[in-house]
């Protein structure tokens, strides 16, 4: 018999998307099944991230249309990867593999069957590996690529040009359950379980309706959060940085008492003051770096949940409707 397949999409505010995301998903599962390449036990799983829309509406009447479609409504927005968290841990307990993927038609679902073929092959982590950027702007391009070039020099282990499309077996999902911190970076958690993986290229598309959930914000705090969460190389940075000072500050001292022995006069306060306005921004931002560490091990100490489940919608033959 083949594996239980779950597909897990966190959504937020997606009632635009999910009738046809709900439509093309319905068709790719189907079609394996009848191809007998998953078991006819997988699901379709959504996960509402606190919607204010009526993403839980659609939800719920997607599941009375068919048990292949279930679902869980988290009680508050608690951001993309804790929502999918949420999807993963409550698809571990059914699936023998899970698929991560966006509501918005971005991701190609036509690869999944790919996936799964990797997975047969003995892959625990297939990745999906956006093979060009050419739907990008120029910006996002370039900033993406400086991404991971920076993450890669900070010592974290990420795949490059992935996103979140990607399949876990059993074994890596429970892996994955052993990382107990709240700042969890799951692109570069993901590859720190170690087990075999392998890699799917595929073509992004073009959003299919509605806004992007990541503006240049969101984006600039989730690459904050990645590097934080998985190098202390910023804090050897201040280090290294703070020993140059002050051996810089020995030498413009040797200087200033030398020039002070021959009987010149110093000359330059708009030297000096720049001097102190560069010092200042240092400290500053050295301030800010220690600030960022020091409010993760704040979250990380009271151990608050990462999510809160509300509601189910989830009916599989392993067990009863939650």
């Amino acid at each position: 018999m083949k594996d239980t397949l779950y597909l897990v999409i966190p959504c937020y505010n997606e009632e635009e998307v999910l009738h046809e995301t709900a439509k093309r998903l319905l068709k790719k599962i189907t079609n394996m099944i009848e191809n007998d390449l998953i078991s006819n036990d997988s699901k379709i799983l959504f996960v509402n991230d606190g919607s204010k829309d009526k993403t839980w509406s659609l939800i719920e009447e997607l599941h009375n249309q068919s048990n292949i479609f279930s679902g869980i409504n988290l009680s508050r927005n608690r951001g993309h990867k804790n929502a999918l968290l949420a999807g993963l841990m409550t698809a571990k307990k059914f699936a023998d593999m899970t698929i991560s993927l966006d509501a918005d038609l971005q991701d190609d679902v036509d690869v999944i069957d790919k996936f799964v073929e990797q997975y047969y092959d003995g892959s625990d982590i297939v990745y999906g590996v956006r093979s060009s950027r050419q739907t990008d702007t120029f910006f996002k391009r370039t900033t993406a690529l400086a991404f991971y070039k920076l993450m890669n020099k900070l010592g974290v282990d990420t795949v490059y040009n992935h996103a979140d499309y990607r399949l876990m077996s059993k074994r890596a999902l429970e892996g994955l359950s052993q990382f107990k911190e709240v700042n969890l970076f799951l692109r570069g958690i993901v590859p720190l379980i170690g087990y075999q993986s392998s890699i799917v290229e595929y073509e992004r598309h073009e959003r299919f309706a509605g806004e992007s959930k990541y503006p240049l914000k969101k984006m600039l705090a989730f690459a904050l959060d990645g590097i934080t969460s998985l190098s202390i190389k910023p804090i050897r940075m201040i280090t290294v940085l703070g020993f140059f000072i002050v051996f810089f500050t020995f030498i413009a001292l040797g200087y200033t008492f030398i020039v002070k022995f021959f009987g010149e006069t110093v000359h330059g306060w708009a030297s000096l003051a720049l001097s102190i306005w560069l010092l200042g921004g240092i400290q500053l931002l050295s301030l800010g770096v220690i600030g960022e560490y020091i409010g993760k091990i704040y979250n990380e100490t009271k151990q608050r949940p990462r999510f809160i489940i509300s509601d189910k919608l989830i009916i599989s033959d392993k067990t009863d409707k939650l």
